[in-house]
């Protein structure tokens, strides 16, 4: 993938919420899942994930967060992205013990995308510095399905976590009260999104933090300028260190995603025939669901 994307197989709407206005790419038919961008942008790899997702039968909503929305990002543009998310408002790149404001649009847009989707609730995938964002997202009772890939923040505190106490036991009691979980997935030797991270996740929400630690040796080693000359180290699961082949670990956090947001969104009788060409994959691990 070394081309940008134009996007042109989504609809671009301009949505309004909470008095903000913000872009958001939309694609397919079912329930709605939100799939929060990393750095340093909707890059054609996240398009790509998005895509996944609406062929499983699922309606994408892409909002555009920063960057240049389908463009590959090279190593000065995305690197100026990065330095002004730094110190953007709406954004807790550095210290932890709060959550960042622009959850509260988000979830805005997850019960948006539930009364038009409809089904049993919404997915929310967050990604690097938006991964956080999926699990301050269970606050909104329409999110059933959250997913957290290397969740990156805050940068400057490997072991802390960007959600405020209360926040967090807010979100563990309404796991408790529901029977949901979170799929959680980082690389071993990510330099970014910690062990410590993981482990602080796992004290806080119990049995109900789902996560995979994936073998360095696992990523792909291709990367776009952005990644290469900033994030020299494997890092982004299910896009630029994916490996799209089957049987590899990437690939089958990819499926296990898309089997878990099936799963819950679809529910049961449904799970099982979103398209043909996953019809014939094994079952999600009932231990996630």
């Amino acid at each position: 993938m070394t081309q940008d994307d134009d996007l042109a197989d989504f609809t671009v709407r301009s949505i309004s919420l909470l008095g903000q206005v913000r872009r958001v790419y939309v694609s397919g038919d079912g329930p709605g899942v939100i799939v929060m961008h990393e750095m340093p942008g909707i890059s054609p790899h996240v398009a790509r994930f998005a895509r996944w997702v609406r062929d499983r039968g699922m309606t994408v909503y892409l909002p555009s967060l920063f960057g240049t929305d389908g463009a590959l990002g090279d190593a000065d543009s995305g690197a100026q992205v990065f330095r002004r998310l730094c110190v953007a408002k709406e954004f807790r790149a550095l210290g932890g013990g709060e959550s960042s404001p622009v959850t509260t649009w988000l979830m805005a847009l997850a019960r948006s995308a539930h009364r038009e989707c409809g089904g049993t609730g919404v997915g929310a995938v967050g990604m690097c510095f938006t991964g956080n964002f999926a699990i301050t997202m269970m606050l909104e009772s329409a999110v059933v399905a959250p997913v957290a890939c290397q969740p990156s923040l805050p940068l400057d505190e490997p072991g802390a976590l960007e959600i405020s106490e209360a926040e967090l036991t807010a979100v563990k009691e309404r796991l408790d009260r529901d029977g949901l979980t979170v799929l959680a997935y980082r690389f071993e030797g990510d330099k970014v999104c910690t062990r410590a991270r993981f482990d602080a996740y796992a004290q806080a929400l119990g049995d109900s933090f789902v996560s995979r630690e994936l073998p360095d040796t696992a990523a792909n080693r291709d990367a776009p300028p952005f990644f290469a000359a900033h994030v020299p180290y494997p890092h982004s699961v299910v896009t630029v260190h994916l490996v799209d082949r089957e049987g590899e670990p990437t690939a089958t956090a990819r499926d296990e995603i898309l089997d878990f947001l099936v799963h819950r969104l679809h529910g049961h009788a449904n799970s099982d025939r979103a398209t043909d060409a996953h019809a014939n994959r094994p079952s999600p691990d009932r231990s996630l669901l």
